[in-house]
């Protein structure tokens, strides 16, 4: 669609933790709450990347899982055959899935464990939860300036009851 409209898009694929790159960029997404499984540091290295890879008043547009969210999920233990429709393995699994919360923190641990016929996997998915004063502090510690709030990175109004929500972040 972007080859269409004859719009001069660069598309990577890659660890973005690894990116390297001379260009520099108007916008750079990072969508999915996946800012959310990021350590600290790694945040941290995010933010300095952005701020060498975007130009001049270029930004960042991401999403996270907000507190509201964080006080909505419970701790729970659960299994399922084939769960997410066969996301783990095209082969038959059962995955058991644990939710563990961290309060002080604010941090959900998902651990999965898929076990299939010839092999047994733990997976852990680890997600921070913030608040709009938190994310703001994150971003403009590393120079950055939070120009827009929204509910989604559609665009909706964020409301109190939003269990996510998306930042706009330009580099001066």
């Amino acid at each position: 669609m972007a080859k269409e409209r004859d719009l001069n898009i660069n598309y990577a694929l890659t660890n973005y933790l690894d990116f390297e790159t001379p260009d520099q960029f108007d916008l750079i997404l990072m969508i999915m709450c996946d800012y959310c499984a990021l350590s600290p540091e790694q945040r941290k290295l995010m933010l300095s990347k952005y701020s060498s890879q975007l130009k001049t008043g270029g930004s960042v547009l991401l999403d996270v899982y907000s507190l509201e969210g964080f006080n909505k999920r419970k701790e729970s233990a659960k299994y399922e055959f084939n769960q997410l429709n066969g996301f783990w393995s095209p082969q038959d699994y059962y995955c058991f899935v644990n939710t563990f919360k961290y309060e002080k923190e604010k941090v959900i641990l998902e651990k999965y464990t898929i076990i299939e016929e010839s092999r047994r996997r733990v997976v852990y998915n680890w997600l921070q939860y913030f608040s709009l004063e938190s994310l703001k502090k994150e971003f403009e510690e590393m120079g950055f300036q939070v120009a827009e709030v929204y509910s989604n990175v559609a665009g909706d109004p964020i409301t109190p009851d939003s269990v996510e929500f998306a930042i706009v972040a330009r580099k001066p």
